[in-house]
């Protein structure tokens, strides 16, 4: 039995498992700690936690925000830390000579032990310390912290080799007697040094970081690359004033009279006549190195403030330098809300003057990128991951500041999927209201927002199934009545009856993409609508067909498309009497030869040739059946296939879905009868006539397909019988030859040329003959998405 071994190696286990149970007590056993390369393990952490080196300033200045911010707290308690008239700021240097720089804060600073802990522990938030300190007092106070990890110090190793903390904290009645104590590590060393100032108390109180910089970061001596990267990520980070250190150099001119020689005039009376503008030789020029504090956050956060303060130069300012676009915005929406999961923030929406041609041309490849994501003021995202905004909206510039979100360790990242999701559906429904709000309240403001956004706003409509209704009442059209109309003002201009077989309200419309509004209120399809006074909304882009195909009703009204077969007006007007149906019978019975020889000429042209009501002037039209596609429909269906049997199956279809309606009002029709008849009756001559009629014939029916937005079979064979009509009507023979005389190309020239470099190869550029080569010099340099410069070395 199969189970007997197992049973017995359970029992033989029995006796050692209780030995080991035993005798556990009497193991010696000997604990360790785990070991570490704590210098190998701060550069592992460091560099997986920050996926870009220039977050290291923004942490940075995040810290001595937080210096100050404790400074301005405990002083609200401790009247002795500070007297509330010195100055509560940061400063930025540059060190050329030494390559460092230095960023200093003149807030709560630390002293030997707290410099200890907070620095030389990883992971270990000073910040977060304080704010529990402060919420378990009585009447704590909220203050605008933003350190929460422990990690944002050891961010400056990423571009520095050794770094160097002095700091210092104020005086008070527990420390009246402060001491200045320097940190000092290195990239590459497990330990750190503490030890007090040598030079004593140079700061006050505060801290100065200094960072020696590697060999691959010296970009960051750069003061304008500083600025731009502090403009970035933390511009409004803080509320405390950034000062950088700026050197230029400056040339001034001295004028030393002295030197010029000009003697004054022992007679007062002489007149002595000088040149107003001195020589160059009177002038002396110095080159002087002049530097000087520039304030870099002088503006508070502008979406902080009360829209009622804020003008629109101010507005739009902060949009020209945020999303670096010197064109002005159309329109913007400055709010405060609360996403539903309870974390507030303020936001500015901004509708720009114009859309990137990559919008409409590389659909698949446009990406929400202009969404500006803070925490605390503090830059987090422009990347909404899977709810970034949708493609019709892709294009909005917005700003959002929370007061409070989860954020991974780097900061870079949100934990918290609820949130986005939620600021995705507010920013839009922001951005539908302000449309909404012009639409009712602006007319011109919002004729030029039609002429940027119309396009989008159907693909809006056509896309947005939630927010659908709303954004099709700002979609305007144009008719053949008007320039342009909403589908609610249409419907208000409706005629009394106007329905489709007595059943739902129609809302007529024709759409022939790519054709002019003037062609299109020339239609065939148009003409008698048109001449009744009925209204008809034109459409002549793409997206218009997707549209009124995806809504199919507006407030209970249907969309008919003229350019399809049994239109009516539901007024009565088609064959409302008896007298009516007679005439119709009569006409029918009259023209019934021409139909059916139209019929029999058209093959599978057409499916059938009846009389029309809808022509008034032209003799005949194309018409897509009841369950036919029309030209328009057909023309979206050929860019959106690629060929095939599955291709030739639906052109066939289409084929056999057209109806051919002649007007019988019509005198070209009316002597194309005429003719008909006569060839039926005579046979005298028939070959010859008849062969010249089924000429007039196809170039009517082609005619008629071209005219209704429809392809000829074959346009060469048309236009060759267009050509052979035109002689006749011009008296000239219809085979008389054509001169096709040509010269011959020259012979094969057996030389190869030079080699042209392809796309993608160096191309050589040589600089006109009239600048100076050795002078002449060309930069090119990358730009983000924000607009800054990349630099390829970091």
């Amino acid at each position: 039995m199969r189970f007997l071994p197992s049973l017995a190696l359970a029992i033989l286990a029995l006796p050692s498992f209780g030995f080991a149970q035993g005798s556990a007590g009497d193991i010696h056993k000997v604990k360790h700690d785990y070991q570490s390369d704590v210098a190998r393990l701060r550069k592992i952490v460091v560099n997986s936690l920050y996926s870009n080196r220039d977050i290291f300033l923004r942490e940075l200045i995040s810290n001595a925000n937080d210096a100050l911010e404790k400074l301005r707290i405990v002083a609200l308690t401790e009247k002795d830390v500070w007297d509330g008239a010195s100055p509560l700021n940061v400063t930025i240097k540059t060190i050329l000579s030494k390559n460092s720089w230095n960023v200093s804060d003149t807030g709560i600073g630390m002293n030997a032990e707290e410099l200890t802990v907070n620095l030389g522990t990883l992971a270990k938030s000073g910040t977060s310390d304080f704010v529990s300190k402060v919420e378990r007092q009585e009447g704590g106070v909220n203050g605008n912290l933003i350190g929460a990890f422990g990690l944002g110090f050891y961010s400056s190793f990423l571009v520095a080799d050794k770094v160097t903390v002095v700091s210092i904290p104020p005086k008070s009645p527990k420390n009246p007697n402060p001491t200045q104590n320097v940190f000092s590590s290195s990239a590459d060393e497990s330990s750190f040094e503490i030890y007090s100032d040598p030079r004593g108390n140079t700061l006050g109180h505060g801290t100065e970081i200094t960072l020696d910089l590697k060999s691959d970061a010296s970009d960051y001596l750069h003061t304008p690359n500083l600025i731009k990267l502090i403009h970035q990520h933390s511009s409004f980070s803080t509320s405390f004033p950034i000062y950088v250190w700026d050197e230029v150099e400056e040339v001034p001119l001295e004028d030393d009279a002295s030197e010029v020689g000009i003697d004054t005039p022992e007679d007062e009376e002489e007149a002595v006549v000088e040149d107003a503008n001195p020589t160059d030789s009177a002038l002396k020029t110095k080159k002087v190195v002049v530097g000087k504090w520039e304030h870099i956050n002088s503006q508070p956060p502008l979406w902080m403030r009360d829209p009622k303060t804020v003008s629109d130069e101010e507005y739009e300012l902060l949009y020209q330098a945020t999303f670096k676009d010197f064109r002005k915005p159309l329109a913007w929406s400055h709010f405060t809300g609360d996403s539903g999961s309870g974390v507030s923030f303020r936001a500015i929406v901004y509708i720009p003057s114009h859309i990137d041609e990559a919008f409409l041309t590389k659909p698949l490849e446009s990406n929400a990128k202009d969404v500006r994501l803070l925490v605390k003021h503090v830059f987090i995202t422009s990347d909404l991951g899977e709810y970034s905004l949708p493609k019709w909206a892709s294009w909005v510039r917005v700003i959002i500041d929370a007061e409070d979100l989860p954020l991974n360790v780097s900061r870079e990242t949100l934990q918290s999927s609820a949130f986005l999701k939620q600021i995705r559906g507010i920013v839009i429904r922001r951005l539908i209201q302000l449309f909404t709000k012009i639409a009712e309240e602006d007319d011109d403001k919002f004729a030029e927002i039609q002429k940027v956004y119309r396009t989008i706003l159907k693909l809006g409509a056509a896309e947005d199934e939630k927010n659908r209704q709303k954004i099709a009442s700002l979609v305007r059209f144009s008719t053949n009545q008007r320039n342009s109309t909403s589908l609610d003002d249409y419907i208000k201009n409706k005629k009394q009856g106007q329905k489709q077989a007595c059943t739902a309200s129609m809302i007529f419309y024709l759409a022939d993409m790519g054709k002019s509004i003037s062609h299109l209120t020339g239609s065939v399809f148009v003409e008698k609508l048109d001449a009744r006074g009925y209204e008809v909304l034109l459409l002549n882009e793409p997206l218009d067909e997707i549209l009124v195909q995806t809504l199919r009703t507006w407030k209970g009204f249907k969309f008919q498309d003229v350019a399809k077969a049994g239109l009516v007006f539901g007024d009565g007007e088609h064959l409302n009497t008896d007298e009516d149906r007679e005439v119709m019978a009569a006409l029918e019975k009259k023209y019934a030869p021409l139909l059916a020889w139209l019929k029999a000429e058209a093959g599978e042209v057409v499916r059938d040739v009846v009389l029309s009501d809808r022509l008034v002037i032209s003799p005949c039209a194309v018409v897509a059946d009841t369950t036919g596609l029309t030209a328009n429909v057909q023309k979206l269906m050929s860019a959106s296939n690629r060929g095939g049997e599955r291709d030739e199956l639906i052109q066939e279809m289409m084929k056999r879905q057209k109806v051919l309606e002649v007007n019988p009002r019509s005198p070209l029709i009316q002597g194309l009868l005429h003719r008909v008849e006569q060839i039926i009756d005579d046979d005298e001559g028939k070959d010859r006539d008849l062969e010249e009629l089924r000429e007039v014939a196809s170039i009517l029916i082609d005619g008629a397909l071209v005219r209704s937005g429809f392809d000829v079979a074959d346009s060469n064979q048309f236009l060759s019988r267009v050509d052979r009509v035109l002689r006749r009507s011009l008296g000239v023979s219809e085979t008389a030859p054509t001169d096709e005389t040509v010269k011959p190309a020259p012979p094969i020239d057996p030389e190869i040329p030079e080699m042209i470099p392809e796309d993608g190869e160096q191309h050589n550029f040589s600089p006109p003959d009239w600048i100076d080569e050795e002078q002449f010099k060309i930069e090119v340099e990358e730009i983000d998405e924000q607009g800054n410069v990349v630099h390829d070395e970091l």
